[in-house]
Parts: C-alpha cells; sequence; structure tokens
C-alpha cells in the first residue's frame, strides 16, 4: 500500500476504507513501514481511553500564556502543559468551544466511527447491538430517507435494530410532568427541565448549583433508552447517534455510564455510509412508529416544554396552576437565564435550556441546516398518530416491560430513570 503523510483525517478516511474488507485494527498490522502517527491510531481505535477533545500535536498557540482555547471554556477544564492544552477528564462537558475558538486547527472531537466498526466487526455472536437514534435525525441523510429505510441500512452496518430516542423522551415527558403536577403547588415555585441537553445540566450542576432543588430527578431520553436496552438485554452494546460532542461525555459521566457504550455523530455515521458505499435512501422500508408528538419535537428549542405542557394539561386539566414556559437558545442565553432566576426575575414556571442554537438541531455535528431540520422534526412529529405519551400505548406496554405499572410510579426513584443531580 502507497505510504502517506498520516494526518489525522487522512488516517481517519483509511481506517473508514479499510473497515470495508476486515476490522480497521487488522488492517492496521498490515501498514508497516507507513507514517501514521501512533498517537492519533490509538485516539481512533481505543476512544474510550481518551477525553472527549482530542490535541492533534503540539500547541503552536500565538499567545500561549492565555490561548484562545482556555478563554473559551466555561467549566475549567483545560490546563496547560508544555505541550500544549491538556483536558480534564472529570471537567470537560464536549460543549466544543474549545475546538471552534483554536485559531490552529489543534482540537478535534472525539471520534467513535471507527471503534464502533471494529466492535461490529468482532462482536460476539448471539450479541446484541442497537443503535438508538436521536429524535434531531429527521432529513440528516437526505430528505428522502424516512426512518424505516435508516433502520435498514443500519441493519446493513451490522446493528440488530434501531430504537428512536423519541420513544423515552415519551417517558421523560411523562416524569416531568408528574412532577410539575406534584410539586408546583403555588404561584412562586418553578421547575427546570432535566431532559434533553447536557450543556444546560452541566451549567446548573457546575455553576448554578444553587437551583439544583428545582431540576427534577431524572436522566436524559439517550441515557433512559441506553439503561432500558441493558436492562432487557443485559449484554446488549448500545450506541446513541446524534448531532452532539457533548452527549460524548455525557455517556462517560460516573453516575450514568452504565447506559452507553459509543456515541456516533450524525457526521460520522455519514463518514461509514459513505465510506462503505452505503446508499440509506435506496433502503427498503423497516417502519416502526411508536413514538408520539411529544417525544418526536425535543430536537428543536420549544419541543421539551410543549412537550410537558400538553401532557399536564393531559394527565391534569384542572391543576390549579397552570405550566407557563420560557426558553432559552444557546449558551450565551442560557447562562443569561440562570442568572435571572437566581436573582428573581421569572415571569414563568417552567424553564428550557438547549446549549446549542435552534435546540439540538443546530448541534455541532448536525449535516443540514438548523431550520431544515426543524421543518423535518415539526412534520414528524405531526405525523404522529399519538399527541402526548399518556395516549400512547407502546409507551405504557414498555413501563410495564420495566416493572411500572401506572406512569405516577415514575415519580418512585425507578433506578433507570433517575438521576441524583447533587452527585458530581
Amino acid at each position: 500500500m502507497e505510504s502517506m503523510n498520516a494526518s489525522f483525517e487522512e488516517l481517519y478516511q483509511r481506517l473508514l476504507l479499510a473497515a470495508q474488507k476486515r476490522p480497521p485494527s487488522d488492517s492496521v498490522k498490515e501498514w508497516k513501514g507507513d507514517a501514521y502517527n501512533v498517537m492519533h491510531l490509538n485516539c481512533l481505535l481505543h476512544p474510550k481511553k481518551h477525553p472527549v477533545i482530542w490535541r492533534l500535536g503540539n500547541c503552536r498557540c500565538s499567545n500561549p500564556e492565555s490561548p484562545s482555547c482556555m478563554d473559551s471554556c466555561d467549566f475549567d477544564a483545560i490546563h496547560m502543559s508544555p505541550d500544549g492544552p491538556e483536558f480534564d477528564r472529570e471537567n470537560c462537558v464536549g460543549c466544543g468551544a474549545c475546538v471552534e475558538y483554536c485559531k490552529q486547527n489543534n482540537l478535534i472531537a472525539s471520534r467513535d466511527a471507527i471503534a464502533v466498526l471494529e466492535m461490529l466487526a468482532k462482536k460476539k455472536e448471539g450479541q446484541l447491538v442497537y443503535a438508538m437514534i436521536a429524535p434531531a435525525f429527521l432529513g440528516q441523510f437526505q430528505e428522502q430517507v424516512t426512518p424505516g429505510k435508516l433502520r435498514t441500512c443500519l441493519k446493513l452496518l451490522g446493528f440488530d435494530g434501531m430504537l428512536e430516542v423519541a420513544v423515552f423522551a415519551d417517558i421523560l415527558t411523562l416524569k416531568e410532568s408528574y412532577e410539575f403536577v406534584n410539586n408546583i403547588l403555588d404561584d412562586g415555585d418553578y421547575q427546570l427541565t432535566s431532559c434533553c441537553c447536557p450543556i444546560w445540566i452541566a451549567m446548573i450542576r457546575r455553576v448554578y448549583y444553587q437551583l439544583i432543588p428545582h431540576v427534577p430527578p431524572a436522566v436524559s431520553p439517550m441515557v433512559a433508552c441506553g439503561r432500558t436496552v441493558k436492562h432487557l438485554h443485559p449484554d446488549a452494546i448500545t450506541v446513541f447517534i446524534g448531532p452532539c460532542i457533548a452527549k460524548k461525555a455525557e455517556a462517560r459521566e460516573a453516575d450514568v455510564q452504565d447506559a452507553v457504550d459509543y456515541v456516533l455523530t450524525f457526521q460520522e455515521v455519514l463518514d461509514i455510509f459513505n465510506a462503505l458505499k452505503l446508499d440509506p435512501a435506496a433502503m427498503k422500508e423497516s417502519e416502526k412508529e411508536i413514538s408520539s408528538r411529544a417525544g418526536r419535537i425535543y430536537a428543536r428549542t420549544g419541543g421539551v416544554s410543549e412537550a410537558v405542557e400538553t401532557t399536564v394539561s393531559r394527565i391534569s386539566p384542572h391543576h390549579t396552576i397552570p405550566l407557563t414556559t420560557q426558553q432559552a437558545d444557546g449558551v450565551k442565553a442560557c447562562k443569561a437565564l440562570l442568572s435571572d432566576i437566581l436573582d428573581g426575575k421569572i415571569n414563568a414556571n417552567f424553564f428550557e435550556g438547549m446549549g446549542c442554537i435552534g435546540g439540538c438541531v443546530g448541534g455541532p455535528k448536525a449535516i443540514i441546516t438548523k431550520e431544515e431540520a426543524a421543518s423535518h422534526v415539526n412534520h414528524y412529529g405531526d405525523k404522529a398518530t399519538y399527541q402526548t405519551p399518556m395516549d400512547n400505548p407502546h409507551v405504557i406496554e414498555l413501563l410495564k416491560r420495566l416493572d411500572i405499572h401506572t406512569p405516577r410510579q415514575l415519580l418512585e426513584n425507578s433506578k433507570i430513570f433517575t438521576r441524583d443531580f447533587k452527585q458530581p
């Protein structure tokens, strides 16, 4: 094989192409003498051994005393070493601000694609591997790629099934709705959503921690999906797919790391499809529409608020305190909203924050524009057979399989769906 100047991107593409014939690590054995970067290779083959943000080489910042990456970090996750920035695995939340601000393009978000292809090639006989797709997936892989076509394409890759995380957004909507009905009993109280965005939750836990008592103890839909799979199939491997870098960091957090084994971005999945010459638009349908409108619209700003508001009206139409909502769009707006709440400047009783402008559809690894993606999400929501999770028999049946016989029992600290935000 022709020798190459093994830059990171060249090595990444080479490993993707090698996966057409054999596991990537087996192909590397044939590249003796090739000038690939061993550190790059180790990161790609073993991403979980490294931080969510990778430094591709020694720092070449023009101002090493105050590099732009450190100035961009709100979570004290970057510390300087003689070679450049080092990332604190405990503090880094995967917001990606440092990648954006690095003037030398020396930082890059973790990629699990090679490790996932390796895992699929070497999985044990009978072992189940599930792809868990974020609600923002509509339209990301060409407009004509339906959920059923995408499911078929992922099965060709070696996955045993594709689960829509929107179903678990349904479940968390129920939980947050009952939390609101049970706990908001006067005009001065309020609730912050705990669903969906890891950046929003990280801000509350690490910077605005005085607000934690107002956050219901719930995991994200991603974690709920992964935990449910592993509860029903203990040996299964779970792979989340979405537009977000921060989900890679969330999957590694100590109290929820039991849920998700790998996190792929939409861009990584597209890279795999392109390298392996898979066209999801040409696939046969394998449709399984079981989520409600409430779960499907989580992907865009205001979706969580709307889902909870509709569900509260459904489960408690005569609740004495009506749910009034306020949203923050993007990191700057989230900071401003949380500061206002701390200062008592509130005019709502349910607050939603999204770290990306537009919500998950505006994630850093989305493939299409947030406007296009939001339109697809809304259309998919409008197509749903059920408006709220309370009306969705698939959700009720799934809860029964988890020994939760009424939706109200979600308040009884189910281990699958509950999280203690007071723990670091």
